[in-house]
């Protein structure tokens, strides 16, 4: 498989026309080889595979299906049915509240905002990118999609720089000025481990229905991200294709037509405008689906990506 384009993509970056967006492998960077994660583990967080495994084992989960006990939806979905919401809530809050380390690429997109605002986007829980702006000193603000708090799922919750509370926005009445301010947008949720009040996450079936469905009509991703994204590429670390769920959100913020948006989608695709995800030994299936929405995948290690991009200057 061919190298990255490192040079590009670092300059790009540098010139805010990248917008990366963070998986659960990313995380990987900080992960001993050949570790497993188990509930005594403080040094590194699960990948999904083991935290649905984790949860399958706490809740008893009627299958053993390797399939059924990796999928992560399905059996958070089968724990709040036997358990209850806020169970999992505070099960999934001890998950994520530990100390583990900061990877290497927050610590990266943290150097890049010194000089150029980053909108990052990512759907892990976890708050290692808030911890690797936050060691750097870097500002930034913070906004995350609550969809399993019921008395604010129509908002997004907005922590402006250095803020110890949010503010509820409805999604499209947010406005930061993205040429001037770096934002991490968590689009599924986020643990608070500093007030634990403000724990959120899209993890069960439900939700995912319901994030996608206001999705659809314009009520999740606030207007202001989906007309950045028109214009810019993606940079797409520690995602697999496997899972539905993903490829729908993809799916939309490509193709959903943004109200007041001018910009000629036809003419974007016609200018070859391409994307990257960087993924640990992708399947044909996801080089295929990767293919299908131009973005060119690489098999690379995320902490030697990181360091090539790093060396770029």
């Amino acid at each position: 498989m061919a190298e990255p384009p490192y040079g590009e993509i670092a300059d790009l970056l540098k010139k805010g026309q990248v917008v990366p967006f963070l998986g659960a492998g990313v995380n990987f960077g900080a992960r001993p080889p050949g570790a497993t994660w188990d509930e005594k583990t403080q040094t590194f967080l699960p990948s999904g595979a083991e935290l649905s495994r984790f949860l399958a084992q706490k809740t008893n989960f009627p299958s053993q299906d390797p399939h059924d006990l990796s999928d992560l939806a399905k059996v958070s979905s089968y724990f709040v049915e036997t358990n209850a919401r806020r169970r999992l809530r505070e099960r999934l809050h001890d998950v994520f509240n530990r100390e583990c380390a900061v990877c290497d690429i927050h610590n990266f997109l943290a150097q890049v905002a010194a000089t150029t605002p980053l909108l990052i986007v990512t759907t892990n829980y976890d708050d290692l990118t808030e911890r690797g702006f936050q060691n750097a000193g870097r500002p930034y603000d913070l906004v995350v999609h609550p969809t399993d708090r019921k008395d604010i799922e129509a908002s997004v919750l907005w922590w402006k720089s250095g803020a110890q509370e949010p503010v509820a926005v409805p999604p499209n009445q947010l406005f930061i000025d993205l040429k001037t301010t770096t934002v991490i947008y968590k689009m599924h949720g986020t643990i608070d481990r500093v007030f634990n009040k403000w724990d959120s996450y899209v993890i069960t079936e439900d939700d995912y229905v319901d994030f996608l469905s206001r999705m659809t009509n314009f009520a999740a991703v606030p207007m202001l991200f989906m007309r950045h994204f028109r214009t810019r590429s993606f940079l797409f670390l520690g995602y697999g294709l496997q899972d539905w769920n993903l490829r729908v959100v993809l799916k939309n913020i490509e193709s959903t037509p943004v109200p007041g948006d001018k910009t000629n989608l036809s003419e974007e695709l016609d200018e070859g405008v391409r994307s990257w995800a960087i993924q640990r030994r992708p399947s044909e299936f996801e080089i295929e689906l990767w293919n299908a929405r131009r973005v060119k995948v690489f098999d690379v290690d995320i902490n030697e990506f990181v360091q090539k991009l790093r060396a770029q200057g």
